[in-house]
Parts: C-alpha cells; structure tokens; sequence
C-alpha cells in the first residue's frame, strides 16, 4: 500500500465567500479569515485536522496563485508543511479533483485520497480522523466515499444524500441511492424522515478509481488536468500547474461530473458537528451566544437584541438596541446590516457593489502581500497615507512611480531603503524621500516586523503606477 497505508489529503482553498462580505473578500476570502475561532482560520483548523502523521499523509493544497503567500503563510504559523499546487483558474471542483487524483498516482495508483474544503468548522478533530479511517476502507474497497453528515435541522441550504444498501466488508459503509439537490423546507423534513444525510462535500478514494471514472464520465476535465499537471513549473516553494492545459477544463463540480453519475458511490453516515460557515446566519449557529442568544465579535454593546450575530473589526465601537435576529458586521470600511433569515442574499449584494464599481467589494483596506501588508489610512486629491508592515527578511520588489513621490517614516524596526544607487539603513523615528521616478526597495533586514508610514503625493496615487524592475516572489 502506498505511503504505509495513510490517508493523502488535498484541502481546496479556491473559494471566494462572497455571502460572508465584508469579513470575506476576494482580497482574503473566509477560509483565510478567523471568523470562528479568534486565533486561527478556518483554513489552518482544516490543515491541522489532517495533521495526524499515523494516519494522514503530507498535505496538499490547491489554492489560487493570488492566494499562495497566504497559503504559505498561515501553513507556517500553523507549523505544516505541505505541497502547494496553484491553479491558474478557477474551473470549479472538478478539475482540481482531477489534479489532486493524478498528483496522488504519483506516490501509487492505490493511494487513498481525502479531499476537503478548507472553510468547514468541525470541532471533534478525533471524531473526524476516527471517520475518515473508517471511510478509508470502502474507499480502498474501490468506492468513491463521501461522508454523510446526520442532520440537525430541516437545512435548505445542503444537498442531501439518500443511503443505500451495505457495502460489504466495509463496517458502516452504504451505497449511495441518489444525491438530491438543496430542497425547500418540507422537502428537507421529509428527506430527514426518510433517513437521508447531509452532504458534507468530502471524498474519499482511490487515486485509480478516480482517475477511472473521470475517463469514463468527464475525459475532457481529466485530459485538462493531466496536461495541466505534467506542464507544471516550479516558483519557489509552489508549483504552478499549466495555464493553457487547465484553462481546458469545463467549469463544473466534482458532484455533477462524477458522483451523481458514478455506480462507485459510497457514503460512511457520521454524527459530529459540521458546518460549512456559508452564510452569517451559520457563522451564528457555530458561535457561543449569550443568555439573550447573541453572538458577539470585537468591541460591541447590545441592548434589548436578542438571537443576533454582531461582528466588529473595527476600533471604533459597535452597539446595536431592540433588533432581533439580524447580522451586523462592521470592518473597518464597510458595514453590513441583514436579517439572519436573508444572510444568503449578501452574495447578490456583492454582485450589486461590483456592478457600481464600489472596490470595497473586492479588497480589504488591509491588503496582504508575500511580504507583509499595507493598510490605506487616508485618501483625498494628490495624496494617500498607507501604514506599511514587513515580515522580518521580507522584501518589495524594486520599483519606481512615474505620478508620485512617497515619504516613508519608520515607527518600529529598521528599514533598508535602496534608492537609485544608495542602500540607506533608516531606524525608528526617521525619514527618507523617494522622488518622483526613483528606483527604489524596501527590505526589512531585522529580527522583528518593520512598520512605517508611507505618504504618497502626486497627480495619481492608484497601486497600477507601480513599474516592477526586479521582483523576488515572481509578480
């Protein structure tokens, strides 16, 4: 058996949680946002979950190329070490099912191979390895598993699996009868009265099975992925699968491809509590609540509300009176305001704001970079103020601007400022001017996190008057 037996999962980071706005953006989607646990995301939870090196093997991400410096990032604070495969599109789950299944046939075509999404909140980390292992067997039995969630509530919001007969030799394991759509209220009581699970998304298989049903129902998506991969490059710690094979890829999911076509599909019921955190109104129900039934984020104050979800990124601070069963979120340029029971219409919202070209639907005022991050703290006519940070050895790319001038103050570490043919060390409380159309970097050489204030002035300060000349992360 390949790799001793254990299990290879491949965690997908490619969505965009657009009906978490504003918490969610393209700039830093929600499965790289702490929205349940304060102290670390949904994505480094889901890499820590699959960290049991008896029975998971090294990990595989597939993320987007925009999203691979967070990716490594969070891996590193979480203290993982993965592959990272980038894609160069979004194609859906399919394709990147296809790459995970012939990236696994490498190590051997009987590889078992568990994919999960990275934005999934599941508590008992023991109860789902315990799962997966059980699951692990049909799958080495030659089903596609999938695993079944026991429903709590009536959710419009899942699809369903219906059970079928036993698989034998595999403890627990079923055929699944049919998959259904996400149904409407009573179809989802009597869906739950007939014994069907929620689908929780997950698979389980064999790299060859896989590899088998994608050239029997989907050759095109596996013929994408395969050039894809075998024309993959190396960029730093990444790789970079084949823009123009994967870009072949019809645009569909795994469930539409595959699994509700395949005679291989199997489903392993399991009881822990799962949620997928696709709305605020879910976010709600994985939260502690108060007396009143409340949860609350960040600085908020709440009188007479009751069954309310209030989050706050921001200083300043957030208070809400007499309201029952609405999301507040409030980010540090952006509020929401919404019913919980209308929480799922926030992704027409974010369709509305990118129609009106509003950026805030797309972007952070924080926005994260290989090498740290920049925040606008103010904006009018010919100026803006960014507060900068540097991670300790990070770099900016050797750059010039051909409409503005920047002041860079250093309010914590020491920066080294190379300017034309200069290289300046400036310390805490100290200055240097960058004029118009210098070549200029900035490179934290210390031990701890540079941080500056930067103050552009010029006809036009928008981040397209940037010219890269050298680069190190390869934009």
């Amino acid at each position: 058996m390949s790799d001793g037996g254990r299990i290879l999962p491949v965690i997908l980071c490619g969505g965009a949680g657009t009906r978490l706005w504003p918490a969610s953006r393209e700039s830093m989607p929600k499965q790289f946002t702490p929205l349940v646990d304060p102290n670390a995301s949904t994505f480094q939870a889901t890499a820590r979950r699959v960290a049991d090196a008896a029975v998971f093997g090294r990990p595989t991400v597939i993320a987007s190329s925009e999203a691979r410096f967070i990716v490594a990032e969070q891996l590193a604070q979480a203290g993982i070490a993965a592959d990272i495969l980038l894609e160069p599109a979004r194609r859906d789950s399919a394709a990147a099912v296809a790459v995970a299944a012939l990236h696994a046939a490498r190590q051997g075509p009987d590889t078992v191979v568990l994919v999960l999404a990275a934005d999934h909140v599941i508590e008992d980390a023991a109860a789902f390895t315990e799962a997966a292992r059980r699951a692990a067997a049909g799958a080495r039995l030659g089903q596609i598993m999938t695993l079944g969630i026991a429903p709590t509530r009536p959710a419009t919001d899942y699809g369903y699996i219906r059970p079928g007969a036993p698989v034998p030799d595999a403890p627990g394991v079923h055929r699944v009868e049919r998959f259904v759509e996400k149904p409407d209220a009573a179809g989802a009581e009597r869906l739950i009265a007939e014994g069907a699970l929620w689908n929780s998304g997950y698979f389980l298989f064999r790299a060859d099975v896989m590899i088998a049903e994608l050239e029997a129902y989907a050759p095109a998506i596996l013929e994408a992925a395969r050039g894809a991969l075998e024309g993959s490059s190396t960029d730093l710690d990444f790789v970079r699968l084949d823009a123009e094979a994967f870009a072949r890829a019809p645009r569909t999911s795994i469930d539409y491809a595959v699994m509700e076509r395949t005679e291989r599909a199997g489903v392993l019921s399991v009881a822990f509590a799962w949620s997928d955190v696709g709305t605020w109104d879910a976010v709600w129900q994985v939260l502690p609540h108060d007396a009143r039934g409340n949860a609350i984020r960040g600085r908020v104050e709440l009188v007479e509300t009751t069954g309310s979800l209030v989050h706050s990124e921001s200083e300043g601070l957030t208070t809400v009176v007499g309201l029952d069963d609405v999301v507040v979120v409030a980010t540090p340029d952006a509020v929401l305001v919404s019913s919980k029971a209308r929480s799922g219409q926030v992704k027409d919202l974010v369709g509305l704001l990118r129609e009106k070209a509003h950026p805030e639907a797309d972007s952070h005022r924080r926005m994260y970079r290989p090498w740290g991050w920049y925040q606008r703290i103010d904006i009018g006519e010919r100026f803006q103020v960014k507060r900068i940070m540097v991670t300790p050895g990070g770099r900016l790319s050797l750059q010039k601007h051909f409409h503005r001038a920047e002041h860079w103050v250093v309010v914590k570490g020491t920066a080294e400022v190379t300017l034309n043919d200069q290289v300046i060390l400036v310390h805490e409380n100290e200055a240097v001017y960058l004029p118009i159309g210098s070549l200029h970097r900035l490179t934290n050489p210390g031990k701890i996190p540079l941080e500056l204030i930067e103050v552009q002035v010029g006809s036009y300060t928008g981040e397209d008057d940037i010219i890269r000349v050298e680069d190190v992360y390869g934009r």
